[in-house]
């Protein structure tokens, strides 16, 4: 154990035998969003400290005490510490406006898309290039009645360097989602559980047994499962390493 940590645990101890406790906290503005730094936090027993960046503040209490706040040399009222009914979270707004480079966020959702959302989504973004089909020529019908070729399907099959272009395109997007998916069901967390091991074992392991896609695709969860303790297995031969405990008794799936 640190010297510093010996020394703020003799402090804590020195404190509580004399009745003092820490209270805690957070300094807001009017709008109860911003933080408010550089405000002095006062106890009537003479006990001073200042908020951050983030308007935080910790400072030692008697029960005894009284807190007043300080912002630009104007004291608010007195807080008495018998009152404050949860010491480790007594947050305060002054009746100021400021703008802080950091401020608390209103609730917010996340929603995590699923890989076939992604995908969707990705097929929705480049529908010309997925959904796009090599020139032929085709006949159509003028308004007269008269059979003729699809101008613009004949102009289409002389334009070789842009459909050479969308060619590639359309099968590097099929390339990008595959190892995307790949990802999806070969990825860090998941490995991280089965196997135990934990980095640099973990990514040299999967660099080494990356699975194929159409593997990814058409396997069921047993069988991927049990191609990574499989593969486990053989990575431990020729890679020495420390796994879970839980493995030593479990090594293949039921």
């Amino acid at each position: 154990m640190s010297k510093l940590s010996l020394l703020l645990i003799g402090c804590l101890i020195f404190a509580s035998s004399r009745g003092q406790f820490l209270l805690s906290g957070t300094v807001f503005d009017a709008s109860k969003v911003n933080f408010v730094e550089n405000v002095r936090v006062v106890s009537t027993s003479g006990m001073f400290t200042v908020t951050d960046s983030m308007g935080r503040y910790r400072i030692l209490v008697q029960k005894e005490d009284s807190l007043t706040y300080y912002y630009n040399g104007k004291p608010t009222m007195k807080f008495a510490v018998a009152q404050i009914q949860d010491p480790t979270q007594f947050d305060i707004s002054l009746k100021i406006k400021v703008n802080s480079k950091y401020r608390l966020l209103q609730d917010v959702t996340v929603f995590s898309k699923t890989f076939r959302q992604d995908s969707i989504e990705n097929r929705e973004t480049y529908s010309s290039v997925f959904n796009y089909q090599k020139p032929g020529l085709q006949s159509s019908l003028s308004p007269d009645g008269v059979a003729g070729a699809d101008l613009g399907q004949l102009i289409g099959m002389f334009r070789f360097r842009y459909n050479k272009r969308m060619r590639a395109f359309r099968a590097r997007l099929e390339e990008q989602e595959k190892d995307r998916f790949v990802n999806y069901r070969f990825n860090k967390t998941f490995v991280r559980r089965i196997t135990g091991l934990q980095a640099p074992a973990l990514d040299t392991f999967m660099v080494w047994y990356r699975p194929e896609f159409e593997f990814a695709r058409d396997s069921d969860e047993l069988t991927f499962n049990q191609y990574i303790l499989n593969a486990l297995y053989h990575f431990r031969k020729i890679y020495p390493v420390q796994t879970s405990p839980a493995l030593k008794n479990n090594q293949e799936l039921p």
